[in-house]
């Protein structure tokens, strides 16, 4: 499955275009099936006729040649049944991976603002188990066309021609077992979306609990916060089962209602055998026969509550399963020559109509390094935001000569890099960590970010572990990984907000002297609180409470602006503290 080459599927909102994309081997489940479910009623005429001869005291002769064909019968029949469950398998995978992709891609291409207001929790059961629900559902269809349909098509029409009568008589409660499970369908999907729905909260709850385990552990909330967990948990097992007791338990009692007709084959079935119209391998024959068609029936009315548990899932997955088509690249080159270009700029975050970034303009080239500072909560981070060109904004921001709203994401993941100020690290090798599964090298953004020295001291270099599976890294070296990360693609805009938090003076102007030599072909945006490093800069943006800004080289804003001298000398008086 590894191998599997996932090609685009028509109308994937639709469960039929699941069954036609795969049409060839679901014509080996229609061959094998109606070959395997229609030779099974062959069996219990066989031993019918076995035990007939055995009465009879034929010959061994007889005997052997009724147990040899009986064998071999039952051998074909269950290497049909092999491959029509082999091809069923095929189908099922196939279907589940093609559904994972599909919701994978829709989930990593998902709109920014539609995918921040998901919960993981819920992503993830869509993702997995609501998956596993749907295509197990498929899978059962596919089965029980035949080993059911078939299968109950065969035995009723071998029941007929032994006798009509008796067949109709016993068969008149098997009607009723469907009946009954059609019947609670709807309180069947009521509950089963109910159980969907916890389990997908319990699921966010236990990752948001991970997540925060040392905030609750300090803070004493643990206790509080496992039984609350605690509580959530007894929900879900009562919703599930209310959702998996009509579905799992009521089987058995479809089955004794299937075979309360039981007694029709005992009463009739004996009278012809005392009046010597059935054998006794008949009789055994036909009660085999009978007790199968029930057990199917029972299993039939299974099928209808499962069916509709698959239900509710496929409503829950089907707005993902659209087929991932890459927006139109229009590669405008890989050599940077343009600049950036801000013009009132105003933005604000989807769930709030708060301007949090007001009337900003400047502009640079290739080569520049523009500091923007100010006081908390100002905006600097969200101008930062607003360049990567993640969410619409209001004004105009020009890069390379197009609005950056006009780039694909594809196009605006080659030109544009940034690094916000908590540094995210995958549980992979500090390799994947910063090319993110490309090929290439990076020593230099190594070297560029100071972590060359650090890897001495790691005996598996750029394939150490690290985060939650692997080693331990400090602040400052978590910091310096995702820098790296950042500066890896040499894109034509770098924006760095806060990078240098976790790291000392000392190596913070290290960093500085190879940005400004190494990246003279990038344009780099510094958002910082820390202005140790601004009298390097080409440009400074001071942004104030209120939003206004003011722009200026460190030279001159030192003089004209109050709030950035103040900063700056508060600072260097001693204090390097985020003011």
């Amino acid at each position: 499955m590894a191998n599997l080459k996932l090609s685009p599927i028509e109308h994937p909102e639709k469960m039929s275009s699941y069954w036609k994309r795969q049409w060839k081997v679901i014509a080996a489940v229609v061959f094998f099936g109606i070959v395997f479910n229609g030779c099974m009623s062959i069996g219990p005429i066989l031993q019918g006729n076995l035990i007939d001869t055995i009465v009879s005291k034929a010959q061994f002769r007889s005997v052997l040649l009724q147990i040899s064909l009986f064998v071999s019968v039952i051998l074909f029949i269950q290497i049909m049944r092999f491959f029509k469950r082999y091809y069923v398998r095929i189908f099922a995978n196939r279907t589940s991976a093609t559904m994972r992709m599909m919701i994978y891609n829709n989930i990593m291409n998902k709109d920014f603002v539609e995918l921040s207001q998901e919960h993981t929790g819920d992503l993830m059961t869509k993702a997995i188990s609501d998956v596993d629900i749907c295509v197990e559902g498929m899978r059962k269809v596919t089965t029980e066309i035949f080993d059911t349909g078939v299968l109950m098509l065969s035995y009723l029409i071998s029941m007929l021609v032994y006798d009509w009568k008796i067949t109709l008589g016993a068969c008149i409660f098997v009607p009723v077992a469907m009946w009954l499970a059609e019947y609670l369908k709807k309180i069947i999907v009521k509950y089963s979306k109910a159980a969907r729905s916890q389990f997908s909260h319990v699921a966010d709850l236990t990752y948001d609990n991970i997540e925060h385990t040392v905030l609750l552990r300090v803070n004493g909330l643990e206790g509080k916060n496992r039984q609350e967990y605690f509580c959530e948990l007894d929900d879900l097992e009562m919703k599930s089962i209310k959702a998996s007791i009509l579905e799992n338990c009521m089987q058995p009692i479809y089955n004794v209602i299937a075979l309360l007709g039981i007694v029709v084959v005992l009463f009739y079935g004996s009278k012809n055998v005392i009046a010597s119209v059935w054998t006794v391998g008949m009789l055994s024959t036909y009660i085999i026969l009978f007790v199968s068609l029930t057990t199917k029936a029972s299993k039939a009315a299974k099928l209808f509550n499962s069916i509709q548990k698959a239900t509710v899932s496929w409503q829950r997955i089907k707005p993902y399963l659209k087929d991932y088509h890459q927006k139109n690249n229009d590669d405008r080159g890989s050599s940077w020559d343009g600049i950036l270009i801000v013009q009132d700029l105003n933005f604000h975050y989807p769930d709030v109509e708060e301007l949090v970034v007001q009337h900003i303009s400047f502009s640079a080239q290739p080569g520049n390094l523009i500091g923007i500072t100010g006081p908390i909560a100002c905006g600097k981070s969200s101008l930062g935001v607003a360049l990567q060109g993640l969410y619409s904004y209001l004004g105009s921001i020009k890069l390379d000569g197009v609005e950056l709203s006009e780039y694909s994401e594809t196009e605006i993941s080659r030109r544009v890099s940034y690094l916000g100020h908590l540094p995210q690290l995958l549980s992979d090798t500090i390799y994947n960590n910063i090319t993110l599964g490309e090929d290439g090298d990076i020593s230099d953004v190594l070297r560029d970010v100071c972590f060359d020295e650090d890897l001495k001291s790691m005996p598996d270099g750029i394939h150490t572990m690290v985060g939650s599976s692997g080693v331990r890294l400090s602040g400052g070296q978590q910091a310096r990984i995702a820098l790296a990360r950042a500066l890896y693609r040499r894109s034509l805009l770098i924006i760095l907000d806060d990078p240098f938090s976790a790291v000392d003076m000392k190596t913070e102007n290290v960093i500085i002297e190879n940005l400004l030599s190494n990246y003279s072909d990038c344009i780099l945006l510094l958002i910082s609180h820390r202005l140790s490093v601004f009298p390097r800069t080409d440009s400074v943006i001071v942004i104030h409470s209120d939003r206004k800004a003011e722009y200026g080289t460190h030279t001159t804003l030192l003089s004209s602006s109050k709030l950035y001298s103040s900063i700056y000398h508060l600072q260097m008086g001693g204090d390097n503290h985020e003011t």
